[in-house]
C-alpha cells in the first residue's frame, strides 16, 4: 500500500526564539527527572540543567510531560456548530493539557467520505491543538454498506468506527476487519447491541428500577464485545474498544490480551467516576451512552486503567446544547463534557483514590499509550531533543471545584459540578506554540 496521502502540519513555533521550560520535573515513557526543556521551532532542542533562551516560563513545582492525546472527542462539526466548533473543542482540549485530539465521524455529514475528511483536517489546521480525525466504517453510520475506507486511509484516517451505534451486521463487521487489516488501520468499536438496547435511557438495575426508567443491561455491551473478539481473531484485525463501561467487558477484553490478541480498549472518566445514582433527580446531564454503570462496573474500570487492561482514557467529550439537555431524561441526548476535566479527575480519582496508581501511569494512559494506539508519531514522545514539542505542564498540587461554566465549550453539559479535584494544567504547548500560558488560551 502506498503512503497516506497527508494535509500539510499546522502552524510551528518561532524558530528565532528559544522557549525554555525552567524548573520542572520531567514525566515521560522514559522515566522521571528534573531538568528544563528548550524548545526551538517545532522541536525540543535540549533538556538538562541551567539552561537559557530568550522566552522562559517558570514551571516549578509542575510536572512537563507529553502532551495529552484524546481518543474520542466529538467536535460537532460540521452540522451542530451550535454545540461545538472545531475552533471551541480544540480551545478547551488545551486548556486541558491536551495537544492531539482524534474527531468522532458522527457529524452531519458523517466523516464517511475524503470530501468530509478533507474539510475536518483543514478546518483543524488553525485549531489550538493537532486535529485528526477517525472515519466511519458504513455509509452515513447506518450499518448497511461499508463506507470508502481506502480513500479516507489514503488521507491518513487510521481508525474507523461508527461510533453512537454499533455495526450489528455480524458478516458486514467481518468485512470491514478484513478490509481494515489490508488497508493497516483500526477498527473501533461502539459495543451496543441494538436489540438490547433499544428504547432504553439508563443502566438496567436497582435504579432504574426505582425510577421508572427504561434500562439497559451490561450484556448490550458485554455481547458485542464477545463477538468482535470471535471477528478479530478469525480477521486478525487490529481492534479497538470505545467507552467500556461493565466488569464484564474488562473480563473479556483481559482473556483476549492474555491469549495474545492485539486489541486495545478505552475508558472515559465518567465510567470511573460516576454511578448510575447520579440519575436520582432524573437530571439528563448524567445521560450518557453507554451508560453510568453500578458501583462494581465503576470499581473494575478503575482496576482496569490500574493494570493496564484498558490503556486508555478517552474523554468522549459530547457537547449538547442547554435546551437539549433540559428536555425529560428518556428524550434528551446523551453525553457530557470532558476535556477541561479529564486530568484532574483520574489524578484525583485514581492516584488519590482506591486504584493507587501512579501519576506517571495515569499519564501513560491519557498521552503516550492512546498516541500509540491512533499511531499519532509527533504526540506522547520522549521529552527529549529532536522530538516534536507538543507538551503539557502540570500543577499536580493545584486543587479547584469544578463549575457549571463549561469552561471553553460552547456547551455547558458538564457532569461533575462541585465535585473538588486535584491538578490543573498550567501551560500547553503544541507543536512549538504555547497555545496554553499561566491556564489562559492563547488562540
Amino acid at each position: 500500500m502506498s503512503e497516506p496521502v497527508q494535509l500539510p502540519l499546522r502552524p510551528g513555533g518561532d524558530e528565532d526564539v528559544d522557549l525554555v521550560l525552567r524548573g520542572g520535573t520531567v514525566i515521560d515513557s522514559s522515566g522521571e527527572r528534573r531538568a528544563d526543556v528548550v524548545i526551538r521551532g517545532r522541536d525540543v532542542v535540549a533538556v538538562g540543567e541551567d539552561l537559557s533562551g530568550n522566552d522562559v516560563i517558570d514551571v516549578s513545582g509542575c510536572i512537563v510531560a507529553p502532551g495529552l492525546v484524546d481518543l474520542h472527542t466529538h467536535l460537532r462539526q460540521p452540522g451542530k456548530e451550535e454545540a461545538e466548533t472545531i475552533e471551541s473543542g480544540s480551545r478547551a482540549a488545551a486548556l486541558g493539557g491536551y495537544t492531539a485530539v482524534l474527531a468522532m465521524p458522527n457529524t452531519t455529514p458523517a466523516i464517511d467520505c475524503a470530501a468530509v475528511v478533507r474539510e475536518v483536517l483543514e478546518l483543524g489546521r488553525s485549531a489550538c491543538c493537532d486535529v485528526h480525525t477517525s472515519g466511519a466504517i458504513t455509509v452515513d453510520r447506518a450499518g448497511d454498506r461499508l463506507a470508502p475506507l481506502a480513500e479516507m486511509a489514503a488521507l491518513g484516517v487510521k481508525l474507523f468506527t461508527d461510533d453512537g451505534a454499533g455495526v450489528q451486521d455480524d458478516l458486514l463487521m467481518r468485512r470491514a476487519m478484513e478490509y481494515g487489516r489490508g488497508l493497516g488501520v483500526t477498527l473501533a468499536q461502539h459495543c451496543e447491541v441494538a436489540s438490547l438496547s433499544a428504547g432504553t435511557c439508563m443502566h438496567e438495575g436497582e435504579w432504574s428500577a426505582r425510577l421508572g426508567l427504561p434500562g439497559q443491561p451490561a450484556e448490550a455491551e458485554e455481547l458485542m464485545v464477545m463477538r468482535d473478539i470471535a471477528l478479530g481473531r478469525l480477521t486478525g484485525a487490529r481492534l479497538h474498544f470505545l467507552h467500556m463501561s461493565t466488569a464484564g467487558s474488562v473480563a473479556l477484553i483481559a482473556a483476549a490480551r492474555a491469549s495474545g490478541m492485539d486489541l486495545t480498549a478505552e475508558a472515559a472518566p465518567h465510567h470511573f467516576t460516576l454511578t448510575d445514582a447520579c440519575c436520582a433527580d432524573y437530571d439528563a446531564t448524567f445521560k450518557v451512552h453507554p451508560p453510568l454503570r453500578g458501583e462494581a462496573d465503576v470499581a473494575a474500570i478503575s482496576r482496569a486503567l490500574a493494570d493496564n487492561t484498558i490503556s486508555a482514557i478517552a474523554t468522549d467529550h459530547a457537547p449538547h446544547c442547554p435546551e437539549d439537555k433540559e428536555l425529560p431524561f428518556e428524550q434528551a441526548p446523551p453525553g457530557m463534557l470532558g476535556l477541561e476535566y479529564a486530568l484532574a479527575l483520574a489524578i484525583t480519582q485514581l492516584v488519590d483514590g482506591p486504584a493507587s496508581m501512579s501519576l506517571a501511569d495515569v499519564l501513560a494512559r491519557l498521552s503516550w499509550q492512546p498516541a500509540a494506539i491512533a499511531r499519532m508519531e509527533r504526540h506522547g514522545r520522549p521529552v527529549a531533543p529532536g522530538s516534536p514539542a507538543n507538551l503539557c505542564v502540570i500543577d499536580p498540587h493545584h486543587t479547584w471545584t469544578i463549575d457549571d461554566s463549561g469552561g471553553a465549550s460552547r456547551s455547558r453539559n458538564v457532569p461533575y459540578v462541585g465535585r473538588e479535584v486535584r491538578g490543573r494544567v498550567r501551560h500547553t504547548v503544541c507543536e512549538g506554540v504555547v497555545t496554553v500560558r499561566n491556564g489562559e488560551a492563547q488562540q
